[in-house]
Formats: C-alpha cells, structure tokens, sequence
C-alpha cells in the first residue's frame, strides 16, 4: 500500500540521505571543494619595528589575495591560499615561538620573518620540523651557511649589501670627482645591524675601494634606543666625510635630527643598506632634512609593469603606502611559495622542496632577475640598488639601467635646505 509522503517525511528522508552522502563521500560537488593552503606569516608587527612589520604583513597578505582572486594553486583543485598571522614582536625567541605555533595550526611552510637573528631561530626550527621555509626578508649570510634543507631565501645576503655598496660610492666618487677620506659608520646592535655594520667596515678596511679612505668611526647601540646624542658627538668629533648609518626606523629619525641639531658637517649620508632612512614615515616626519639620504637596498624596480601593478593596487588599499623593500620582498616571498605549489602539485614538504629547488619566478618587481635559488638556498639574482630621497621622493638613482633620476652628491648640509 502506499503511502503518501507529507512535507515532514520528505524533510527527514531528505536529512537522512544527506548524513549517508556525506558519510559516503558523495556528492561530487562536495568531493570537489578545495581544500585550503596555510601558510604561516611571521612579521614583527608590535615593537619597535611595527611599521616595517605591518608593511611586512600587507605584502604577504596581497600576494595571497591575488593568487586566490586568480583561482588559488590551480593544479591541487584551485585551493585557497590563507595566511596564518604569528607577530615576532622583534624578539627571536618569540618569533620562533610564533612559527612553532603556526606549524602546529597546519601551516605547510612558514614566510618572514625581516629581522636575520629571528630567521635564524625559525630556520633551526624548520629544519627540525621538516617545515619549509621561505625567507621574504632577512640578510645574514650565515643563515644559509648551515646547510639546511629547508630554508630558501628570496632577499640579497650581506655580501651582496657591500659589493654593491663598494661599486656605487666608488662610481659616485669619481664622477662627482670628490674627495671622501674618512668615513663613521653606525649600526643598531641586533644581529642584522651588527653584521651589516660590521661588514661595510671590514670592506673598507681590506682597501676594495679603490681611493684612500679609513673608518674613523664605528659606533653601535641597541634597537628601540631613545637617545643619541653621545654617539652623535662622537662623529662629530670624528670629522668624516661621509656617515655610513646602518639603522632601523626609531633610531634612523632620532640620528638624523641629532646630526641636524649638532650641526655636524658632511658630504652626505649613504647607508650600505638598511631600513628606516626610506619608510613613508621618515620622510613624512623628517620633512627636508630626509631628502638627499643615499641608500644601498634591495629595492622596487620602477620600470616593471609588475611592480607598477602591486603597486597601484597596494596604494589604493593603503592611502599614503607604497611598496617598498619591505612590502615588496614580502609579497615576492609569497608569490614564489604559490608559484612552488603550482609546480608541485602538492603540500607535501618533499614534493614542495624538489620544487622549490627549480624555481624560475620571472614576474619579479624588485630589481634584479628572475628569482633562483642556489644550492645552498640563496636567490641568485637577488641584488641591491642606490636610492635617493629627492623632494620628499624615493628615486633610484643606480645602476644606471635602473635609475629614474640623477643622484646629487654632495648633499646641502643639514640645516641649510
């Protein structure tokens, strides 16, 4: 006999068939929803470095936006990239912490992390996890002299700081036909600060310039100092030619505005490389006497269409932000993890590594090439350019093939603009 299906007895057929497809595993269309990606961002984004964090942190965050509005990692079923967020607070302890935490979430490879003593940390920490790694930003060369297996970097190393460094004041020296004899050079005390610093001094003093100069000065004090005054003294006691900061961007406003202050005379200020003298921050706060600042650094190339891209967009996301090294190496750092996942058609650290060692990322904003790693990890084509604050504007101004702008040198003094 049959019976009649009321309303009720469709809705509980209806959940009962429900509850054995999804024990089954069907439907397809349910079986077919990607799964997500998640990768672990850690960036110092509280501390005394919260504004490089927080660039840090946009960076990855875009690439990731940008991968997903295309349609994820395409061949492991279109899944979704998503950004677990671990801050370091700029200490290492805590950033290794942080990427343990991650790892522990899911995170299938971790990106950061700025500073090259937590890089260190969480590089140790990679390797006993079987975790990769991808270094955004961090310069150290001992970080990839360990022979890990899981750590990759996508930033230039110290090395490449001072070869580029040397090349660039040799080149303005010459064509300027100047004299620079004595040069101070200062650098916060954390790892990256104290082997920057100390690797633009050991070049200068192994004679790789090719003109007579000795460093009269080599001054170095902790991050997050809140006065400089003595040291500042010191190099004006000195009397150098030129001041070689290594900085971050507290102390990078507190030195600059000291110098105004004591009214030490210079050529100019040209930094080996270091972040704080470029950050939307110091020029906004330090007016003019941010302009005409030198720096070696890893930056933007102006005329990739990429860089153009990312730019426009990450301008309109954050009004008065542009990229820069920061936010432009972090969003690389992350491409290069999603193009690695498209290669390998997997998350599994294995089938990752073996493709991340082939990597050939062309669509690079940064100025350099294509994005490969050496055995060892490090981006053979990662390199530095000369920038300089004119008008209150970042210019490239070297290498030539790069430059929108000509450097001027020497500088007007402090208190005369």
């Amino acid at each position: 006999m049959k019976k009649k299906m009321n309303r009720r007895t469709f809705l509980k057929y209806s959940a009962a068939v429900g509850a054995t497809t999804a024990i089954s595993g069907f439907p397809t269309i349910i079986r077919s929803q990607p799964k997500e990606i998640l990768i672990g961002s850690v960036q110092p984004v509280t501390g005394p470095l919260a504004d490089i964090g927080i660039a840090c942190r946009r960076g990855n965050q875009m690439a990731v936006d940008e991968i997903n509005a295309k349609g994820g990692i395409k061949s492991i079923g279109g899944a979704k990239l998503k950004l677990l967020l671990g801050d370091s607070e700029a200490k290492e302890e805590v950033g290794r912490m942080e990427a343990e935490r991650l790892i522990k979430d899911g995170a299938v490879c971790i990106v950061g992390p700025f500073m090259s003593g937590i890089a260190m940390a969480i590089a140790t920490l990679c390797e006993a996890r079987g975790i990769p790694f991808v270094i955004d930003i961090a310069a150290a060369d001992v970080i990839t002299q360990k022979g890990y297996k899981y750590t990759f970097r996508c930033f230039p190393t110290v090395s490449t700081f001072m070869k580029n460094m040397g090349e660039y004041i040799s080149q303005i020296v010459k064509e300027k036909k100047v004299s620079v004899k004595k040069i101070a050079v200062t650098n916060t005390g954390d790892l990256f600060g104290r082997v920057q610093g100390k690797g633009w001094v050991d070049y200068v003093k192994a004679k790789k310039l090719p003109f007579d100069v000795e460093v009269v000065e080599h001054i170095e004090y902790p991050v997050g100092v809140a006065d400089l005054s003595a040291e500042v003294a010191k190099i004006k006691a000195a009397k150098p030619d030129l001041l070689c900061p290594v900085t971050r961007p507290g102390d990078a406003k507190i030195l600059v505005r000291e110098l105004f202050k004591q009214r030490v005379e210079i050529l100019g200020i040209a930094s080996p490389g270091a972040p704080g003298l470029y950050e939307p921050e110091f020029i906004r706060d330090m007016g003019k006497l941010a302009d005409f600042v030198l720096n070696n650094v890893p930056w933007v190339n102006p005329r990739s269409p990429k860089f153009k891209e990312i730019n426009e967009r990450f301008s309109k996301l954050y009004p008065g932000k542009y990229v820069d090294t920061n936010s432009g190496y972090a969003y690389l750092g992350v491409m290069v993890i999603a193009d690695t996942l498209e290669r390998a058609k997997s998350t599994k650290p294995e089938d990752f590594l073996e493709a991340l060692r082939k990597t050939d990322y062309k669509e690079n904003p940064m100025v350099g090439g294509p994005v490969q790693f050496a055995a060892n990890g490090d981006n053979l084509n990662a390199t530095s350019a000369m920038i300089q604050i004119l008008k209150g504007e970042i210019k490239v101004v070297l290498p030539k093939d790069a430059a929108e702008a000509d450097y001027i040198f020497p500088t007007p003094q402090l208190w005369e603009r």
